[in-house]
């Protein structure tokens, strides 16, 4: 379906060519129309599917249809974190940018005062995380009476966050007549149930997982677990890269091997929840600008984390299970670019790299980096690469003279930290 085909106001079609949309991806092709009719739509899909725009244009298209007499809240868009909040008030920016309907974003980590002006004055659409909402719900600066339209984005993320109980009270003080929308790239019990409770003879549009892009070469490296900072090093000496995201599954470590990599000559941004706003905007814009060419984040950046030419993605840790797997390496690979997908395993990783692999529907190859000294015998993995057999390209090494050593350790010298 080509975007032209859609009955979109004029001036939709006129951002959405200026965007360069021209072709509708399968979630949008099977909701656009739906939503349109004002249906209400529970949606299976992951970000990076396009389903912003698949919510955004019709609430757009419906606000134009029925303009209002004066500037009141009218549709609420929920999202787990900050930086998907971010990200769609972006997308509905940019496709908003030939009307007069404005948006405005409320989370926690910035002052209020900027957001009670947007609540009360009344921004068209209001983007939130549930915690800050209902901070402002509390202090009674909040009127949704003119709300027609709830969209409850990355469902199952809100659940994994705790957010559901905040999330029912906030659908709770809507109209009952309202449009909603629920997008989720998976489907507890809870949710279910929660769908149940917010929606009305909802239509179903299931994507399934989407498997992530063949441009993506998929690589684990056993290692023992005390020794992974080392062999990350390592890759990184040896590597031909670009913008790195590495994962791990603590804000602790994501803390910890951000400051061993800056120690040994990777200047390096820190992404997680305990990291103020201001800091968090810092280090994706420092990584988006190429001032950091690595990121260390918790999964909070696996979802909502839009960056272009992300070259690799490193699981320094297992992540919790292959949906987020797909989710993390989904940040590399994108717009048919060459991707690389490396995750750092310990014996106890096997039944998780099965899993994994039975959700790719292919094998993963096992790599081993040539000349490092892992200490210990290979953890029972087998691949095309094991063996002492060439790992990664070498074409890069930021320092010369590192080759067929094992990786460098942190130094105990001070930091070199950009602008400290």
């Amino acid at each position: 379906m080509q975007f032209t085909d859609l009955k979109l106001d004029d001036r939709l079609q006129r951002a959405v060519k200026a965007a360069g949309y021209t072709t509708a991806t399968p979630i949008q092709e099977a909701a656009i129309p739906t939503l349109l009719e004002g249906r209400d739509l529970i949606g299976s899909a992951q970000t990076g599917t396009g389903k912003t725009a698949a919510f955004v244009l019709p609430i757009l298209q419906a606000m134009l249809n029925h303009p209002a007499k004066r500037r009141r809240t009218r549709a609420l868009i929920v999202t787990p974190t900050r930086e998907l909040a971010e990200q769609v008030h972006s997308a509905i920016r940019q496709l908003a940018r030939y009307t007069k309907i404005t948006s405005a974003t409320v989370y926690g980590g910035v002052g209020m005062v900027p957001q009670e002006r947007a609540l009360r004055q009344g921004a068209d659409i209001i983007v939130a995380c549930p915690g800050r909402l209902l901070d402002h719900m509390g202090r009674g600066y909040v009127d949704f009476g003119s709300v027609r339209w709830l969209v409850l984005d990355e469902a199952d993320r809100m659940l994994d966050m705790g957010f559901l109980p905040p999330v029912r009270q906030i659908a709770s003080a809507l109209p009952r007549e309202r449009q909603t929308m629920l997008f989720s790239a998976t489907f507890a019990p809870e949710l279910n149930a929660l769908a149940a409770e917010v929606t009305s003879d909802a239509s179903r549009v299931e994507m399934g997982i989407a498997a992530p892009a063949c441009t993506i070469q998929h690589a684990v490296c056993p290692v023992d677990a005390s020794r992974k900072t080392e062999l990350l090093l390592q890759l990184l000496e040896e590597t031909d890269t670009g913008s790195v995201l590495v994962f791990t599954r603590t804000k602790h470590r994501a803390d910890r091997v951000a400051r061993q990599m800056e120690r040994s000559g990777f200047p390096a941004a820190v992404l997680h929840s305990d990291r103020s706003q201001s800091q968090r905007q810092a280090a994706l814009d420092g990584f988006r600008s190429g001032k950091y060419p690595l990121l260390v984040a918790t999964d909070i950046a696996a979802r909502g984390l839009d960056v272009a030419k992300v070259s690799h993605v490193i699981n320094y840790d297992m992540p919790d299970d292959a949906d987020a797997y797909i989710h993390r390496v989904g940040r590399t690979g994108r717009a048919e670019r060459d991707g690389h997908a490396l995750t750092l395993v310990t014996a106890d990783d096997r039944t998780a790299v099965k899993a994994i692999e039975r959700t790719l529907g292919q094998s993963i190859k096992v790599r081993r980096v040539e000349g490092f000294d892992y200490g210990t015998p290979t953890l029972g993995m087998t691949g095309s690469s094991q063996g002492g057999g060439k790992s990664l390209p070498t074409s890069y090494r930021s320092r010369p003279g590192t080759a067929g050593r094992p990786g460098p350790r942190p130094s105990r010298g001070p930091s070199r930290r950009p602008g400290r």
